[in-house]
């Protein structure tokens, strides 16, 4: 008998280790938001770690969230990366602990409105992210309004 018990502690151990150690979700999601910001920033993901005094692959593993990123490690981020620490749990699903009232906010700084009708997967796609970084380097307001409105123009209507 006492040693049904004893396996059965370290059967617990063993699922407790592997727990600890598996990257969760907002593991995901985090890294997902790092890898967004550093992109539309036009950063690599060396640029990124000499700034943190990582290796591209550890900056590839947060990315993944197969690392999970520390309280200090995401602080030295959101500074590099000029993102309020919020940012890399904006658009966090609801059975994720996310706040639906968070979601509610448009996730890209610049823009006025919601994007209503886009899915959050096309944010994650280089075309996407190189737009926005173009539209962002346009530095005369009235030439982003005129691009702005145009692209409002070509896009189907609900």
């Amino acid at each position: 008998m006492k040693s049904v018990v004893a396996m059965n502690d370290a059967d617990d151990s063993v699922a407790k280790v592997e727990r600890e150690h598996r990257a969760s979700p907002i593991d995901a999601h985090v890294g997902s938001r790092v890898r967004l910001r550093r992109t539309l920033l036009g950063m690599s993901q060396e640029k990124l770690g000499d700034a943190l005094g990582l290796t591209f692959q550890q900056v590839q593993k947060y990315e993944r969230g197969v690392n999970r990123i520390g309280a200090s490690r995401l602080f030295d981020l959101a500074r590099v990366l000029d993102v309020p620490i919020g940012f890399f749990f904006d658009d966090l699903p609801p059975e994720m602990g996310g706040n639906i009232a968070v979601r509610s906010r448009p996730t890209f700084y610049g823009f006025s409105e919601a994007q209503n009708g886009v899915e959050d997967d096309s944010m994650n796609k280089r075309e996407t992210l190189e737009l926005v970084r173009a539209y962002s380097r346009i530095t005369d307001p009235a030439v982003r309004k005129r691009v702005f409105d145009l692209i409002k123009s070509l896009a189907p209507t609900e």
